[in-house]
């Protein structure tokens, strides 16, 4: 079963071809960095314009990469939600009209559930698992018992990961995106340069949540309050040590959950799961089994759109045409 995966939930305009929900035949991703590169940020209105112009023209090269006739896909995914309005709605009515136009099933994708099934395009995992997504708009760890069905552990009570690490970025002028530059900047930083603060919440419902606004707040307005003697408040060396910071925020609550659930299997999904530190600290736990995705499907792409839509269409589910986005979806929050 060959799928059609369209996403446009943010700024990345992106199609795929994926076959039996494993397989990638083709992956096609076009970044509007540039365009939102000079306002340090997304501009919705700019994103949701450039999928508009884009969108014909990216899915025509996933088609073609793949060597497939549009009208020999076996069925059409979309992400539905969460994401930019805008932006989701030229990603949905355009895979309505090719679904309607070629007769072919629809299914509205979940982009959260998407990222957490990414790493099963490279290798298989057997559920249950812990699941770790990050990202601009999400810092997520929860239990996951099938592709379609998690339970929400812990989240974030303020700002997500990624949206510090730009906002951080932003302040600074290191450059957009930011989680991207800081990342490279820390590679030649000193992590034990400046010694930040992190979040104290570990009680009652809030165990496994994570605050990065008192973190952020420290590094962008209380930098010489932190700095260990003698240390030199470089980018590199202010970059490396947010980071620790931020991940080890983290790791914190999902080694608490590990703990409490007993479950060793980890899988990562999401744009800061691109984090070279992030990676090290976990590879280097022997008694876990963590999976990431390759480095090119971290970020948004229409190949883990494609790769969970055949699971739903492998059951037989389907969306109607009257299918809306969604800018929020509720969390699978916990019980």
């Amino acid at each position: 079963m060959k799928i059609l995966g369209i996403e446009s939930s943010c700024d990345e305009c992106a199609a795929a071809v994926v076959e039996d929900g494993r397989w990638i035949r083709s992956d096609v991703v076009a970044t509007q960095i540039p365009f939102h590169a000079r306002f340090q940020g997304v501009v919705p209105e700019i994103a949701s314009r450039k999928h508009a112009e884009w969108i014909y023209g990216v899915v025509e090269k996933a088609l073609d990469d793949a060597e497939i006739a549009p009208a020999a896909i076996d069925g059409i995914a979309v992400t539905a939600r969460p994401g930019l309005t805008g932006s989701l709605l030229v990603g949905l009515q355009f895979a309505k009209g090719m679904a309607y136009a070629l007769d072919k099933p629809l299914i509205g994708v979940n982009h959260i559930l998407a990222h957490l099934y990414a790493p099963q395009l490279e290798t298989p995992v057997d559920y249950p698992f812990l699941g770790l997504l990050v990202s601009g708009g999400h810092s997520i760890i929860c239990r996951c018992d099938d592709f379609d069905r998690i339970e929400v552990l812990g989240t974030t009570i303020d700002d997500a990961v990624g949206e510090a690490f730009d906002k951080v970025a932003k302040h600074y002028g290191f450059g957009y995106p930011g989680g991207a530059v800081i990342d490279a900047l820390a590679e030649r930083g000193d992590e034990t340069a400046f010694a930040f603060p992190k979040p104290s919440l570990h009680k009652g419902e809030h165990r496994y949540d994570v605050s990065y606004s008192g973190l952020k707040t420290a590094v962008i307005h209380q930098l010489e309050q932190y700095r260990r003697p003698g240390a030199e408040a470089s980018p590199e060396n202010i970059a490396a040590s947010f980071r620790k910071a931020a991940v080890d925020i983290l790791l914190a609550r999902l080694f608490r959950a590990i703990e409490d659930t007993g479950l060793t299997t980890i899988v990562a999904g999401g744009g800061v799961a691109a984090n070279a530190y992030l990676r090290r600290s976990l590879a280097a736990h022997a008694e876990l089994d963590v999976r990431f995705p390759p480095l090119k499907l971290c970020g948004d792409n229409g190949a883990m759109i494609a790769g969970i839509g055949f699971r739903y269409l492998a059951r037989g589910e389907r969306s109607s045409f009257d299918l809306n986005a969604a800018a929020r979806v509720p969390l699978f929050r916990r019980k």
